[in-house]
């Protein structure tokens, strides 16, 4: 059990027995009252975000979660295969709302930590920094910054990210995949 003031951002806990991930925690005293824990909280499984205050009497349970290692293999109309790292036989398929935004910068064959709640996977981890091929890439031209120096290129997984002038075709790039954003590019061509 967390008392209120333990309630901080990145922990995990149950309320009305659904798992909430903490984004946000203030604890805060309103003139002569007792303090209050004012968190925002995100359900883990259906995304929703919600504000919730604890006072200092209540305590909240922190969740039973567990990571299993996961292989992705593809995905087709909008059900992501995944497979067992241990067993490849062992296969399943999630649907895009776990996956999230950032399974388009997932290739094939990559490994990554499934979310297990209640014997069921809530969501899927996906590494913050991924290296990804350029597919497409419009070629540079001469004085045309008036968008500030970048353009639009597409990446392997066929997700389109915008990048500096610089990074052609063939080059290797890594993407941050909460933002979905160009971080530096690895290797040019």
């Amino acid at each position: 059990m967390l008392e209120y003031n333990e309630i901080l951002p990145k922990k995990v806990i149950l309320l009305d027995g659904e798992p909430y991930e903490v984004l946000d925690a203030h604890v805060f005293r309103k003139q002569m009252r007792k303090p209050v824990n004012q968190t925002k909280l995100r359900h883990l499984i259906t995304g929703k975000v919600t504000e919730q205050a604890f006072h200092q009497a209540e305590k909240a349970e922190e969740a039973d979660l567990s990571l299993k290692p996961v292989k992705y293999l593809y995905n087709n109309r909008g059900e992501w295969w995944f497979s067992s790292v241990r067993n490849p036989a062992d296969r399943f398929k999630l649907a895009q709302d776990i996956i999230g935004p950032a399974g388009h910068y997932l290739k094939p064959d990559t490994e990554v930590e499934a979310l297990v709640f209640d014997e069921k996977i809530i969501a899927v981890r996906v590494p913050i920094k991924v290296e990804l091929l350029v597919k497409e890439a419009p070629p540079a031209v001469k004085g045309n910054t008036v968008q500030g120096g970048t353009k639009q290129v597409v990446l392997e997984t066929g997700a389109t990210i915008q990048t500096p002038m610089f990074v052609n075709e063939g080059d290797i790039v890594r993407v941050n995949t909460e933002l979905g954003t160009y971080v530096e590019r690895v290797d040019k061509k």
